[in-house]
């Protein structure tokens, strides 16, 4: 009898289910031992893989709580690329769907904020523009500019505070987070990825250039989330990070 991929994965992700039927080891011998000791060892495996991804999750729920979640989320989100850098994409959206940590209604924004800094450590490298590019532009020219962002950035929305809370957890000596919204961005100037606080609306803005938008046209979406909206401190961030890597301009 052969073993389908599917009850082999189910197997295999969870320790309760039996070993599949027919399956055998390389003496046509019954494999249940083996396997058992292959699915413990591949458990054990994602969990800790688990824990390096997301390792502000791991110590605000604390070892055991984090083992038991993973255990949870890797039967319902088995792995799907041999790559482990890219394993737990879907963690942010099940803690948030937990019945049980609704009472902790940040941690779905703290894991997003984990997975944004461990896709910015892994993508691409591109060179920014030099620093006058932008100041050679017209006010017109400027406001109807498309600029193409490093594939390392990322811009998140958060009605928590997520980078205090992200700080606080990582940095000695950090202030206890405050009860407010915070937007992130985060570039990668060097090596590593830098989480920023960016000023309201700014997400939207950086969103905005993402999806083609002018400066001019992403501005006037900004402030329509938000009126205080601060283009050139937004700006100057992505400058300072080395996020702004082409412009096209038509003016």
């Amino acid at each position: 009898m052969s073993v389908s991929q599917t009850d082999f994965t189910r197997a295999m992700m969870d320790a309760g289910q039996p070993v599949p039927d027919g399956l055998i080891d390389q003496l046509a011998q019954p494999a249940g031992r083996r396997f058992s000791v292959y699915r413990n060892n591949v458990a054990v495996s994602l969990t800790e893989a688990m824990h390096s991804a997301f390792p502000v999750i791991a110590k605000l729920l604390g070892k055991q709580n984090m083992d038991g979640l993973a255990g949870i989320y890797l039967r319902q989100h088995p792995p799907s690329s041999p790559l482990m850098m890219f394993y737990g994409e879907h963690f942010p959206a099940f803690l948030a769907g937990m019945e049980q940590l609704k009472h902790l209604g940040y941690l779905g924004d703290v894991a997003r904020l984990e997975l944004a800094l461990r896709r910015a450590y892994h993508a691409a490298d591109a060179a920014p523009i030099a620093p006058d590019a932008l100041a050679a532009l017209s006010p017109d020219q400027l406001m109807n500019t498309r600029v193409t962002l490093a594939p390392a950035v990322q811009a998140l929305c958060s009605a928590w505070p997520v980078h205090a809370i992200w700080r606080y957890n990582t940095e000695d000596g950090a202030p206890k987070p405050a009860p407010q919204a915070q937007d992130v961005l985060i570039t990668r100037p060097e090596f590593d990825p830098i989480p920023q606080v960016l000023p309201p609306g700014g997400a939207y803005w950086i969103r905005a250039l993402m999806g083609g938008a002018t400066i001019g046209e992403a501005l006037e979406q900004a402030a329509a989330e938000d009126e205080t909206f601060d283009l050139g401190a937004t700006l100057t961030l992505l400058l300072q990070g080395g996020a702004i890597t082409g412009l096209d301009s038509k003016g």
